[in-house]
């Protein structure tokens, strides 16, 4: 087993890392920008190192500064949470070349799942559904609008190397697609260094069912169920929730079946999530695979009682999975709503600031993680999202009862928040009666704007 893991990430997932390697009687070693020095990730660890100032490119996307620190720490494997470099197979490639573990999967798997366009056609050649669209990469404009008249609008503009909803446009009619890939591709370039792009189908209001996923370096493989991440605005998630309402027993069992095809298929080992859409008529269409851990992990931690991030670290030390299949159950109902520090009536606007008082709802079925806590100040350099309400309870209608409480409980004060607009979202008719798709947010900003006038 490992003696001391670094952390490369910062915030919750830091400290939700940080809290599994000491169940685990593992060592752990935070690293932070001069901006998070009072952070609780930084307070918590055993060993802290500042690798840099505030800016992104100079801490937590610094691979050699980062490298550096685990070698001079004496670290053996580095867990790098998600975001930042979790999905960089260079810095993979660095791990490995220092003799340091990467907890997650190999340079080569990143690679080839990370590319959208690679990963279609891995997917493909191993019969896996995927929307229809290009099967090789599309680098220019007028190309690109050839192949989408052919295939009919509207159609969907991705970047090849793209995640978190940039890179992505849609085009619907052939008179606005060159301006639109034009400006997804600048997106691309500007954001991930890479103008690839590829062109697919507009599947119009599904829903965004994804599956969990792990694997071990024996070829075991299982799903954990699936997660409804329908409700996103600008293509990201809200809410999550496990088991999905829209799913029955047998399309759950089929859809779990082609998510460990697609995983086997790309040889993945570690945590991954494989992403579906899911149509009117139950047709299921692969998108992406995400080849690290994801933000809303928790709720299916709850509904399995699988510890995620201790399997992630088991993994990466040789450990086989200790189950099967047919070992899997889906308990009850669970549900994440994520809290950002941000202006709901400004656009959205980040709202960076010190949190002046902080209480966290507790109770049977309520976990909160979180890096907060009274008199912090969020620093204007990274994401918005400060906390992940969780709850868990029997079935949806009472999970959905929880969330109301814990929502109503949860106090963060000196900044503004979502928390209200969480609040009027838990408690939509819609939402309720579980007839939500990816075009939800759209249709309750227009109710919300028009109840205001």
């Amino acid at each position: 087993m490992f003696r001391k893991i670094l952390i490369a990430n910062r915030g919750e997932i830091a400290v939700r890392i940080i809290r599994a390697c000491r169940e685990m009687g593992i060592l752990s070693v935070a690293i932070c920008s001069e901006a998070d020095k009072d952070a609780l990730h930084s307070q918590l660890a055993d060993e802290t190192i500042c690798i840099g100032p505030a800016a992104v490119k100079d801490s937590y996307l610094s691979m050699e500064s980062i490298i550096s620190a685990a070698l001079a720490c004496g670290a053996d494997a580095i867990h790098p949470g998600f975001g930042f470099l979790s999905e960089n197979s260079k810095f993979v490639r660095m791990c490995e070349k220092c003799k340091i573990t990467f907890i997650g999967p190999s340079a080569d798997i990143i690679d080839k799942m990370g590319n959208k366009s690679e990963a279609r056609r891995t997917m493909m050649d191993a019969g896996v559904p995927v929307v229809p669209g290009t099967k090789d990469p599309v680098y220019d404009a007028k190309e690109g609008k050839k192949l989408a008249d052919e295939m009919g609008y509207p159609v969907m503009i991705k970047a090849s190397a793209g995640g978190g909803g940039k890179g992505m446009r849609i085009a619907e009619s052939s008179e606005e697609f060159e301006a639109q890939f034009k400006t997804a591709q600048m997106e691309a370039k500007n954001g991930f260094g890479d103008d690839t792009m590829y062109i697919e189908k507009f599947v119009r209001d599904p829903r965004h069912i994804e599956f969990q996923i792990i694997a071990d370096k024996f070829g075991n493989v299982v799903h954990l169920g699936e997660r409804d991440c329908s409700i996103q605005r600008r293509h990201q998630k809200l809410i999550e929730e496990s088991p999905s309402i829209a799913i029955s027993d047998q399309l759950r069992k089929e859809m779990g079946a082609v998510a460990v095809k697609a995983a086997k298929a790309a040889g993945y080992y570690s945590a991954g999530t494989i992403e579906f859409l899911l149509d009117k008529d139950n047709h299921y269409y692969f998108i992406e695979m995400n080849t690290r851990i994801q933000v809303e992990h928790p709720v299916t931690e709850w509904v399995t009682g699988v510890d995620l991030i201790r399997e992630q670290i088991l993994i990466a030390d040789n450990k086989k999975l200790p189950y099967h299949q047919d070992d899997i159950k889906i308990h009850g109902h669970a549900i994440e709503c994520r809290i950002n520090a941000e202006d709901t009536d400004h656009d959205f606007m980040p709202c960076p600031g010190e949190v002046t008082d902080v209480h966290f709802p507790g109770g049977k079925g309520i976990r909160v993680d979180s890096a907060l806590y009274s008199g912090y100040k969020i620093p204007p350099y990274y994401d918005s999202m400060v906390v992940k309400l969780i709850v868990h309870d029997q079935n949806r209608e009472l999970a959905i009862k929880k969330m109301n409480s814990a929502l109503g409980e949860l106090v963060l004060q000196g900044v503004k928040t979502n928390i209200d607009y969480q609040y009027d979202i838990i408690n939509h008719k819609d939402f309720i009666e579980g007839n939500v798709d990816t075009g939800f947010i759209e249709r309750f900003a227009k109710e919300r704007e028009k109840a205001g006038e």
